[in-house]
């Protein structure tokens, strides 16, 4: 059986152990855990004398009166695998519900019985009482089913008192209790998705009743119980191992990128490149291990051997202090020559504005004066649909994401919409949102590609470089990194983080860390290089977790048919 062969294997996936516990009940209530079992004991006690025994039970026993039942004869719902020694019957055959009610003086003083409802028996909390004599009441020793809400269908352990409204006893007899429980787990997914009701959904427990069910042997039943509680157990113990041993991955993830960003010492940066693969191997440290690249690498952290092989960047005419005079030149050219605007000159960066301390030869500055202007488009009445062929479309703020551009993320725009050349989308653009959800406002990518006609939308900004001064890529990765993130974050406004702006203005005054040219160059290199390594990681995770699933579904196969 393919579920007991790569039990442990997929029991290692928190996420696979609800559906494993489906897939053993529902090979518990076909026979298949105990195929083993049938062989070993040929000799039990059929299960047509064991139903014998619980009709005699209903009979003297219930708390109903007696019902005359009609439905289908059973023998048109045979199942052809039943095993050998079970019988074909129907949940009435083996069980009644009792359904509870309100008692007339319920109150949250003390009286003799307890009110029992979801809240009292699943979480203990006991609120309230009744001395009501004539409503429904159960023992210790029965078991109740919840009949109304989102968790109708699960059994609970029944206390000595007053059943409510919501529950019902499952009047069947000791000897089987424990199965009947089974029986119930195996439905309770199956018994919620079939739920009827809009506002308050509940149980419909005519069709329960009708439905048919194969009934073991009574020893058959008890091996099936001890089966079904052992797998159980099994999985919660690998599920909670699982967590644990995640949950160290997580800390040690977290406590190694912390180290590195704080102590910024090369002994660190090797130990933690020699566990990639054992400790990134999940995809939320894989996350945090870009973000800390993209934070270390806009710093200078990862470009020390650069630095120390290239000292002429230090100081003089390569450095990025006499880059920013470059770039102001520059800027200072274009607006004589009247192909850009002139700005009001940006303040000074004052002590308190600086995150932290740069390496020699590179110098901080706001963001406006690296930018020779920028700019925002319009965003008309549109269809919601991408553009196609040569349609024009126009950029929504998910087209933008963390050093990736999806030009697929448009709208197309009406046909007698003018287009601003000035607005169109170009290769090589800086863009950035500016309103939005707080998560995906200031998010900054670079246009490395593009085949669709795009225009930029009034939420998005087109930052405009100096081409041969400024390097985009690493403009972009230092506007996504950690540091310069929270800068933007702390400009944004709005009165709920579901909607949040923040001006060209405050995009232009942003604090900015610029590192020499050739720097910039061979830090856009290294986190290309390592972000290829984390691509690596999350590919070795996705084809691991297709492992899994291709099993699974082999389990499912093997159990469904």
């Amino acid at each position: 059986m393919q579920l007991i062969k790569y039990f442990h294997e997929l029991s290692l996936h928190p996420n696979n152990a609800k559906e494993l516990k489906g897939l053993i009940l529902q090979l518990a209530v076909q026979g298949k855990l105990t195929t083993q079992w049938r062989l070993d004991n040929p000799e039990v006690e059929s299960a047509s004398i064991l139903l014998d025994k619980i009709q005699k039970f209903k009979k003297e026993k219930s708390r109903l009166k007696k019902q005359k039942v009609q439905a289908p004869n059973i023998k048109n719902e045979i199942n052809v695998d039943l095993p050998k020694g079970w019988v074909q019957v129907r949940n009435f055959d083996l069980f009644s519900l009792v359904k509870g009610k309100n008692p007339k003086d319920l109150s949250e003083s003390t009286k003799k019985y307890l009110y029992q409802d979801i809240e009292s028996l699943d979480r203990g909390n006991i609120r309230r009482y009744s001395d009501d004599e004539n409503a429904p009441k159960c023992s210790d020793s029965d078991i109740l089913v919840v009949c109304d809400g989102s968790r109708s269908g699960l059994v609970l352990d029944g206390k000595y008192g007053i059943v409510g409204s919501t529950l019902a006893i499952i009047e069947t007899p000791p000897f089987i209790q424990n199965y009947i429980k089974v029986i119930f787990l195996q439905n309770f997914q199956r018994v919620n998705s079939n739920m009827i009701g809009a506002a308050i959904p509940h149980l419909d427990t005519k069709n329960l009743l009708y439905e048919s069910v194969g009934l073991p042997p009574l020893e058959e039943q008890k091996a099936i119980v001890e089966t079904v509680n052992q797998l159980f157990k099994e999985i919660e113990q690998l599920e909670q191992l699982t967590l644990e041993r995640i949950q160290l991955k997580e800390q040690f993830a977290t406590s190694a990128l912390n180290q590195l960003a704080t102590n910024n010492t090369v002994k660190e940066w090797a130990f933690l490149q020699e566990h990639f693969h054992p400790f990134f191997n999940h995809q939320p440290n894989i996350k945090k291990l870009r973000k800390t690249i993209l934070q270390l690498a806009v710093q200078g952290i990862l470009t020390r051997d650069f630095r120390a092989s290239h000292p002429e960047l230090r100081e003089g005419s390569h450095s990025a202090a006499a880059l920013l005079e470059q770039i102001k030149a520059e800027k200072a050219r274009l607006v004589k020559e009247k192909k850009i605007k002139k700005e009001n000159p940006l303040p000074p960066i004052l002590e308190g504005e600086i995150p932290y301390e740069l390496p020699e030869g590179w110098v901080w500055c706001r963001l406006g004066e690296i930018l020779l202007y920028s700019d925002a488009g319009k965003s008309p009445d549109c269809e919601k649909r991408p553009s196609q062929n040569n349609e024009w479309g126009v950029l929504t703020t998910t087209s933008i994401q963390v050093n990736s551009f999806n030009e697929m993320a448009n709208k197309i725009l009406p046909v007698n919409y003018v287009i601003n050349p000035n607005q169109v989308v170009k290769c090589g653009d800086i863009l950035i949102t500016r309103a939005g959800p707080i998560n995906r406002t200031g998010i900054a990518c670079k246009v490395n590609s593009i085949n669709s006609n795009l225009i930029l939308s009034d939420k998005t900004i087109r930052l405009n470089y100096p081409e041969n001064l400024v390097n985009p890529d690493f403009v972009v990765s230092t506007l996504n990194s950690v540091t310069i993130r929270k800068i933007l974050l702390q400009m944004m406004i709005g009165m709920a983080s579901s909607q949040v702006n923040i001006s060209q203005a405050n995009i232009k005054t942003t604090s900015f860390p610029l590192p020499p040219l050739p720097e910039q160059k061979a830090i856009v290199e290294t986190i290309n290089r390592l972000m290829a390594l984390c691509d690596q990681l999350e590919q070795e995770v996705q084809q691991s977790e297709q492992q899994v699933e291709l099993v699974m579904k082999g389990v499912l196969r093997e159990v469904f048919g």
